[in-house]
């Protein structure tokens, strides 16, 4: 897991470098050949071969547009956001809501409050729990360099929801049913962001990381006693909508 990741996060830094560049030219009012907006079918045809291979993973997922909407709006910092920016915006917050609830899973687990925690399930969340950082920090890259604010808070329409079910936590199994629930939300999410996106280095940025998103969540699964892969497609059911609240914790 911790490989596939690793592997993948050269071209996802360069997408979110390219995308950030496409934003700064465009602020800059920079027109013309210097500024290219790749098509879809060029980036399929074209792109490298780490995303590629992450897309390989999704391209089995359902094609039909989830809740998200590349024309809503989403607060960030003091002014709001639109178009790929805000579904920047909703993806980093919820990286930073992944981030929280596993740290808040660890404490438990050191805490004592969830019984016997076998060691492999701490590594687990711990390297989880970089990975949303990674992500969380590749989104925001993009918005700081089109300059806006980073989403350093959360998605607080999950948060709710994750705040109910942390409280009925008490062992090793519960846990990662919430984890489980959390990565499925964060992989639809960027599964359906793939087909509202415009720019290509946004989507190219989703593609790299949903599939890391899928190998948690295989992991979880196994955990609970589930086969890894329980769907044969991946879904868009349960992505979420660039008008969901962003706050802080």
């Amino acid at each position: 897991m911790d490989d596939m990741h690793h592997d993948v996060m050269p071209a996802m830094h360069a997408r979110a470098e390219e995308w950030a560049e496409l934003n700064r030219e465009m602020r800059s009012g920079v027109s013309g050949p210097t500024v290219h907006v790749t098509s879809r079918r060029h980036f399929l045809m074209g792109s490298g071969a780490a995303v590629l291979g992450g897309l390989a993973l999704v391209a089995c997922g359902s094609s039909k547009k989830g809740s998200s909407s590349a024309t809503s709006s989403t607060a960030a910092g003091s002014g709001k956001l639109t178009g790929d920016l805000a579904v920047a915006a909703v993806a980093a917050a919820l990286e930073n809501l992944a981030v929280g609830t596993y740290q808040a899973g660890l404490d438990a687990a050191t805490g004592g409050t969830l019984g016997t925690v076998p060691p492999a399930v701490t590594a687990f969340a711990t390297t989880a729990q970089q990975h949303h950082k990674d992500h969380a920090a590749a989104w925001n890259s993009v918005l700081t360099d089109a300059g806006k604010h980073a989403v350093t808070a959360v998605d607080l329409t999950v948060k709710a929801d994750v705040d109910r079910a942390f409280a009925g936590v008490k062992d090793v199994g519960g846990l990662a049913r919430l984890a489980l629930s959390l990565e499925n939300t964060a992989a639809a999410t960027y599964l359906d962001g793939i087909g509202v996106l415009g720019d290509t280095g946004a989507i190219q940025v989703a593609a790299a990381i949903q599939p890391v998103e899928m190998q948690h969540a295989a992991i979880l699964n196994f955990v609970l006693g589930n086969y890894p892969v329980p769907d044969p497609f991946s879904k868009t059911e349960g992505a979420r909508p660039t008008d969901d609240e962003i706050g802080a914790a």
